[in-house]
């Protein structure tokens, strides 16, 4: 993975709210990385807690914001200000305004990438989906966070979040869930694998995909669809990157490697396993390994939103 040094990162949306305290889980409505229940620091696996997606009506319908079967129309934060959530952005990325600090700087290539899937939904959403695209912040955090889903701690891991259009990260759900828990190789495409896949979920969002969502659990529930859909938009994404998007000079096949290796990762029946259950598909939210790999490829090797219908598909 190399970026373009001439490139002027300083626009990419992502801001850090620091570390706070408290606890509690989302309220609903956030669409997140499975990870697996019990987490605690220093401590194994516990048994999986399985989420279920709740796609609040008022989330898609325009309760929180949202227009069911279209983009909002509004940024909610405009292009100065703070998120929801955020009362004072700390300064994590202040000296990230090149692409040469991304070379060098892992804080600094998450704003490259994130200006990198603004850019491209920028101009992909209104040429296939012909809908209007407004941009998502990442906000990263650690400990505990306020958010228009409700309190969201770590463990939750990446999560975006419908009513307020945010994505939010923690950090270290990288090194302490992918890598120690569940055993994935790392490797620094890993994180943007990530963020194209929650940025996946905010493009469904502006699309209305979400309020299709009547099932959610089992192998071919509407929950499972909507995030192997967003894989296939992450998919998408990586391809128009690894041609050089004048953020990105180059991605190599090691990167589309670690990629289908974090999907692999995060698939229910690999989580399942790794909490020392048997794999039972009535449980999958997202996805098998297998399928999170097929649908990630999808979108790497069609390149379109059609190719990323899982809703229409008869075969996951």
């Amino acid at each position: 993975m190399r970026f373009n040094p001439k490139a002027d990162i300083s626009k990419g949306r992502v801001s850090d709210a620091g570390g706070r305290g408290g606890g509690g889980g989302m309220s609903g409505g956030g669409m997140r990385m499975p990870i697996p229940g019990g987490m605690r620091a220093g401590g194994g696996i516990g048994g999986i807690i399985i989420v279920v997606l709740f796609v609040l009506l008022t989330q898609c319908t325009g309760g929180g914001g949202l227009t069911g079967g279209g983009g909002t129309g509004v940024d909610p934060q405009g292009q100065s200000g703070n998120p929801a959530g955020l009362s004072q952005d700390s300064d994590r990325y202040a000296n990230c305004k090149t692409g040469a600090d991304a070379e060098t700087d892992v804080d600094c290539a998450r704003k490259a990438v994130a200006l990198s899937l603004e850019d491209y939904w920028a101009e992909t959403l209104p040429a296939q989906g012909d809908t209007q695209f407004t941009p998502a912040q990442i906000i990263t955090f650690s400990g505990a966070i306020s958010t228009g889903c409700g309190q969201a701690t770590s463990q939750v891991g990446p999560f975006y979040c419908p009513a307020d259009q945010q994505v939010y990260l923690d950090t270290t759900f990288f090194q302490d869930v992918l890598e120690n828990q569940l055993g994935g190789q790392g490797g620094d495409f890993v994180e943007p694998y990530v963020l194209g896949h929650e940025y996946g979920h905010h493009i469904q969002n502006l699309l209305g995909t979400m309020s299709r969502v009547k099932t959610q659990q089992g192998p071919n529930s509407d929950a499972v669809r909507l995030e192997l859909q967003a894989d296939c938009y992450a998919g998408m994404w990586t391809k128009a990157a690894s041609g050089g998007d004048g953020i990105f000079l180059e991605l190599d096949q090691g990167d589309i490697e670690e990629a289908l290796d974090a999907a692999k990762t995060v698939g229910d029946d690999r989580i399942q396993q790794a909490g020392g259950q048997r794999v039972n598909p009535e449980g999958w939210t997202h996805g098998s390994s297998a399928q999170r790999m097929k649908w990630f490829s999808t979108g790497y090797e069609k390149g379109t939103l059609e190719a990323c219908d899982t809703f229409s598909a008869s075969t996951l």
